[in-house]
């Protein structure tokens, strides 16, 4: 199984990143909590603020935190794009225009053939893939939480980058990264059902455990094929945002009072 590489980059910023995106040539990264400026319970690298919390990150720490995030990807210049994430299967075309945060629409996708965009969702478990077609031209970045994998937010944003980008499925490459393992995410039967009614049995474990667990980036790999991504053009990684508190935020560990990594891509530079 091909895995995603650990890269520490020259400003203390450390991002995985996919060689299978590496070869194609676009900027991208999955963010850890190391490298930026924000206090605990938020560090270092926190890139989101907890609206309606008067205990929450500074925004001038996260605007810090992601100006060092746009350095080490190469990216200084490009307009960050962001959605208000739901858990659903919606997938945003952004204008080439900037949109401001509170005016950007409720979806879990985000995907364009526009030079100078920096694609980005947040995660603290919840499962972050990034998309790109073989030339680079064209990229996406989803968030799937459970309820994202049931509805199908992977296979709508692959859909999408067909529809939309004339984009064959056996032309894209796919990276799932850091999320919570399934070793880790216990669910109750309900949740299980579900990935069992939407064909995801497989993703679903009762053995062992007095709960069911579900295999998230399993569930996703799983789709993805499904959706004509051949195998071997999926990178992926053993990471467990739970497990591995030195690299990253968990929502689940930490009860909620964490940070966020993110997920971030653009077209190819040299593309305009």
């Amino acid at each position: 199984m091909p895995q995603l590489l650990r890269t520490e980059h020259e400003n203390a910023v450390v991002t995985y990143q996919s060689p299978l995106l590496r070869g194609v040539g676009v900027p991208h990264g999955f963010t850890t909590r190391l490298g930026g400026v924000s206090p605990e319970p938020f560090a270092s690298l926190n890139l989101a603020s907890l609206m309606n919390d008067p205990d929450a990150d500074a925004n001038t720490n996260v605007a810090e935190n992601f100006r060092r995030v746009r350095r080490a990807l190469g990216c200084r210049r490009h307009v960050r794009v962001q959605v208000n994430q739901v858990h659903g299967r919606e997938v945003w075309l952004p204008p080439a225009e900037p949109v401001r945060p509170v005016d950007a629409p409720r979806a879990d996708a985000i995907a364009t053939d526009k030079p100078g965009l920096l694609l980005m969702v947040r995660v603290a478990d919840c499962v972050p893939v990034l998309l790109s077609d073989r030339t680079g031209r064209v990229v996406s970045a989803i968030h799937a939480g459970w309820r994202g994998v049931v509805t199908g937010v992977a296979p709508s944003a692959v859909e999408t980058l067909v529809r939309s980008f004339g984009v064959g499925p056996g032309d894209l490459f796919a990276a799932v990264g850091p999320c919570i393992g399934g070793n880790r995410y216990e669910v109750g039967p309900e949740v299980a059902q579900a990935f069992e009614d939407a064909g995801l049995g497989r993703a679903v474990h009762r053995s062992g455990w007095n709960k069911p667990h579900i295999d998230l980036p399993g569930a996703v790999g799983l789709e993805l094929e499904r959706s004509g991504i051949p195998s071997h053009q999926i990178d992926r990684t053993d990471r467990c945002t739970f497990d591995h508190e030195e690299d990253f935020f968990s929502h689940r560990r930490d009860h909620g009072r964490t940070g966020r990594q993110a997920a971030l891509i653009a077209v190819r530079q040299d593309i305009t």
